[in-house]
């Protein structure tokens, strides 16, 4: 538990996105070798990031739409296999919290926040984030710091914990719950992390260029970053107040992308899309998302793909609102022009959510057949099948739902459809079991071991399923016991 503490303590104080800058040119790193490496094990390392994701999911911070979750995922797997080490395994998430940050965890997990995404110009200051956040895990920095950090207190990592959960730096109680031992901390390392820091600039945009990103991307990002922390004066957000971006950082990333070649350039397309989707799904309401898009779009300097974003996130706005008849009229003419997904789902979801059904089941069917392997049509098919209740419906779902758990094993929302599938077909074991690792997946490992406990002392089990059940009470308590938090 010392371990996990002292690890999550890192991950918060250390490497949030581009942090800790400073004046250096030495980047040469000693070798930490063995020493380093045997910090974590492979297993723990997975079993951290699990917990890490658990953890995230229980405090319902995690966006997990799965446009918006694939798109990223993309976006990183892709940047990963042009990294020096494209054998590692990498976890990508999106964190739904308006601030401009991102993070890497042991276990290669790396977090962007919402409001860094759309903040965001492009999809290569995005890539160019990711690839720098790549670079903390490949080149073993979380590791490093995890060395320097052995005196400090669970105290001070379990509010760290906290203060990103709920926004990495919002909320006044929680930045004085932490400030005495989040300003401790930088100070004891603040050279060190200052040579990570420049080290994961200059791999990153190699990465980025390697993966056919723009590597200009990563140094106009911390221009941008620097304007935004001039322009706020006294009140810019927590991250900009503790890491400054500096003049030198922005130079040197700018001069290494120069001496690297330039992809052909693309419209952006799915990158504006996704913002767009984010922006409408994020806002706190729809009537603050249309005021946006409708300024935006006032601008004269925006593309054609930038502008049929506006248009697509205008309509999430509107069925948000309850506008479906405009909303429809703008998915319509999107659609005449090109037939994205996003495009064809959202208009299938409005036609679900204003009462058309059959509409709505028949264009998913559709999709399925032409894109079977695709997990957002998957969940929405699966959705809307389930809808009123039908057997035979239900019994289709869950033929699509069993083939994305094969490949989506750590998807709560599949567990939680499953269940529905099983209970409407009145198979109330498969039921309950779903449900409980939907409870487990969203850090509810009691809830789950109690919903399976409850199962097991029903008197109409059969053997076979006796024993699965009994086998995973087994799993979940062993889990419990080894984080302390025993059943009471």
């Amino acid at each position: 538990m010392k371990k996990l503490t002292r690890l999550i303590l890192v991950l918060l104080c250390v490497f949030t996105s581009l942090a800790s800058v400073a004046q250096t040119e030495q980047l040469d790193l000693p070798d930490m070798g063995a020493s380093a490496n045997s910090i974590l094990s492979r297993a723990e390392e997975a079993e951290y990031a699990k917990a890490l994701l658990m953890q995230m999911r229980a405090y319902e911070v995690l966006n997990e739409d799965p446009l918006i979750s694939a798109y990223f995922e993309d976006m990183g797997f892709r940047l990963a296999a042009h990294s020096d080490r494209p054998d590692k395994a990498f976890t990508f998430v999106v964190i739904n919290q308006p601030v401009v940050n991102a993070f890497a965890a042991p276990g290669g997990v790396i977090a962007l926040y919402s409001g860094l995404i759309l903040a965001a110009d492009d999809e290569n200051e995005v890539a160019g984030v990711l690839s720098h956040e790549i670079a903390h895990i490949t080149q073993l920095h979380l590791y490093r710091a995890y060395e320097n950090q052995q005196a400090m207190t669970i105290p001070i990592a379990l509010a760290m914990l906290a203060l990103v959960l709920v926004g990495g730096g919002g909320g006044e109680a929680i930045q004085g719950a932490v400030m005495g031992g989040q300003a401790a901390a930088m100070q004891a390392q603040i050279f060190f992390t200052r040579q990570n820091e420049y080290e994961a600039d200059r791999i990153g945009i190699s990465t980025l260029s390697r993966a056919g990103y723009d590597p200009a991307g990563m140094g106009e990002f911390f221009e941008k970053m620097g304007r935004i922390n001039r322009s706020m004066g006294e009140g810019p957000p927590e991250y900009l107040r503790t890491h400054p971006v500096s003049v030198s950082r922005i130079a040197e990333a700018e001069n290494r992308a120069a001496n690297m070649p330039k992809p052909e350039p693309t419209d952006g397309r799915d990158f504006y899309l996704v913002q767009a989707r984010l922006r409408a799904m994020t806002s706190k309401t729809p009537d603050e998302a249309l005021d946006w898009f409708k300024h935006r779009m006032d601008r004269a300097d925006i593309s054609q793909a930038e502008s049929d974003a506006l248009f697509y996130g205008r309509a999430i706005a509107l069925q948000k609102k309850g506008n479906y008849e405009e909303a429809r009229k703008l998915l319509q003419n999107l659609i005449e022009r090109d037939h994205h997904i996003a495009y064809d789902l959202q208009l299938a979801d409005l036609d679900l959510e204003s009462g058309n059904d059959n509409r709505a089941i028949d264009q998913l069917a559709g999709l399925y057949n032409s894109f079977p392997g695709n997990h957002a049509i998957s969940l929405q098919y699966a959705t809307a099948l389930l809808k009123d209740g039908d057997t035979g419906k239900a019994d289709t779902a869950a033929v699509i739902l069993r083939k994305q758990l094969l490949s989506h094993p750590n998807d709560p929302k599949l567990y939680e459809l499953y269940a529905r599938s099983a209970n409407i077909a009145g198979d109330t074991v498969k039921a309950k079991e779903a449900m409980a690792e939907s409870y487990y997946l969203r850090g509810g490992i009691h809830e789950a071991a109690m919903q399976l406990q409850t199962l097991a002392n029903e008197d109409d089990l059969d053997y076979y399923q006796r024993a699965r059940i009994t086998a995973r009470i087994t799993e979940l308590r062993l889990e419990l016991a080894k984080l302390g938090l025993e059943e009471s």
